[in-house]
């Protein structure tokens, strides 16, 4: 099998996607672009693990679930981070809304771990549908400190936010760069104005590299 070609507004820095475990995302996050595809029940795809992973790409392992929620097996994980190990040759990337399960077993040399923080705010039970069931922000911020490996954030879909708090969030957390987007599928989720935007731009510049998603237009 070969890898999956890197397409579409996820991140014009990967160059392959591959996914072992599929299926419904346990957080349910009610804005993933992958509820446009048919649910599926979650599940482990053994013929993924023949998958030849090369040499010099960038692999963003579990994009289309997250599969470090704490439902997935560790029985699972392992298996991956392995064939991940023994090809060596490639910088991978694991993003998780529950950073905390990072640690579960060692990474390639050649890793970048990301998570989400969508805003400093917690819009799980104040809005009047629930947003994800993924573990708190603060609770992923806090997991992220720990990590001493390389670390990104992403900010995507931007949400309302406090300027001090989620600056601050992100600065210690210590990332090598920020990539931040927009809803780009009309969730009418609850978005921050243009100006508060370009105030968090300029200073997560100020300690770290900021990446501007397309579909971020949209707003500033």
């Amino acid at each position: 099998m070969g890898l999956n070609k890197q397409t579409g507004n996820m991140y014009p820095w990967v160059t392959h996607t591959w996914n072992v475990i599929k299926g419904k995302c346990p957080h349910d996050c009610s804005y993933c672009y992958m509820k446009l595809y048919p649910q599926k029940a979650i599940r482990f795809d053994t013929s993924e693990l023949k998958t030849d992973l090369g040499e010099g790409n960038f692999i963003f392992v579990g994009s289309s679930c997250d599969m470090w929620a704490d439902t997935i097996s560790l029985s699972w994980l392992v298996p991956i981070l392995g064939k991940c190990i023994d090809s060596p040759n490639n910088r991978y990337l694991f993003q998780s809304k529950n950073p905390a399960r990072f640690g579960v077993h060692p990474f390639p040399k050649s890793v970048i771990l990301g998570t989400t923080i969508e805003t400093n705010r917690e819009y799980h039970t104040d809005v009047p549908f629930p947003l994800t069931k993924a573990p708190q922000t603060i609770n992923r911020v806090e997991a992220m400190i720990r990590h001493k490996e390389a670390k990104m954030v992403s900010i995507e879909p931007i949400l309302d936010f406090d300027l001090p708090e989620l600056t601050n969030f992100i600065r210690w957390i210590k990332p090598e760069f920020v990539s931040i987007g927009a809803d780009s599928k009309g969730h009418n989720l609850p978005e921050p104005p243009a100006d508060k935007i370009k105030a968090l731009i300029e200073n997560l510049k100020e300690f770290t590299k900021v990446k501007l998603k397309d579909n971020l237009k949209r707003l500033i």
